[in-house]
């Protein structure tokens, strides 16, 4: 059995959710008021299910969330309390990762085939399986406060790399 938690305003997504999860885990989820989700259930499948429940739960839909159904993609989370000690920093360092009017975030997401949720404290990626860590370093890099540019040069090799490496059936 695993517990998890989930902030109380994703508790409706969830819970719509929630049919597709137990079929596909054969998983019983349970879901309080509070947020306190319980999956009962061979662990194996229990451990798959609590990627989908995680993602829904940092804010992720549940359509996107579905995408970790298919065997080739794989859930991150960043707490960014780890990395910055105070509420402005991480506040400028989510509005760095979001980007001009989401510019930043939709050019990460375009490059790498990826989804990228920053809800709270977190930063939560859905991405295929072989472009997880390129879409971490760019991440990564803006965490580090390096140049939007920077990212966005580094992002246009890795579309190449991804699609040459996806070709070449790797």
């Amino acid at each position: 059995m695993e517990i998890i938690r989930i902030p109380k305003d994703r508790i409706g997504a969830l819970l719509q959710a929630k049919p597709q999860i137990e079929k596909k885990y054969e998983v019983k989820v349970v879901v309080s008021e509070e947020g306190e989700v319980e999956l009962g259930g061979e662990s194996v499948w229990t451990y798959l299910a609590k990627d989908v429940v995680q993602a829904i739960g940092r804010g992720f839909s549940p359509q996107e969330a579905r995408k970790l159904f298919k065997e080739n993609y794989s859930f991150y989370l960043i707490d960014l309390r780890e990395h910055f000690s105070g509420e402005n920093a991480m506040r400028r360092v989510k509005g760095r990762i979001i980007g001009e009017k989401g510019k930043i975030k939709e050019d990460i997401e375009k490059a790498t085939e990826s989804t990228i949720e920053v809800y709270g404290h977190t930063v939560g990626i859905i991405a295929p399986s072989d472009a997880m860590e390129y879409t971490k370093e760019a991440i990564r890099m803006i965490m580090e406060g390096a140049p939007h540019t920077t990212v966005i040069n580094y992002l246009g090799r890795i579309k190449e790399t991804l699609m040459f490496d996806r070709l070449k059936g790797k």
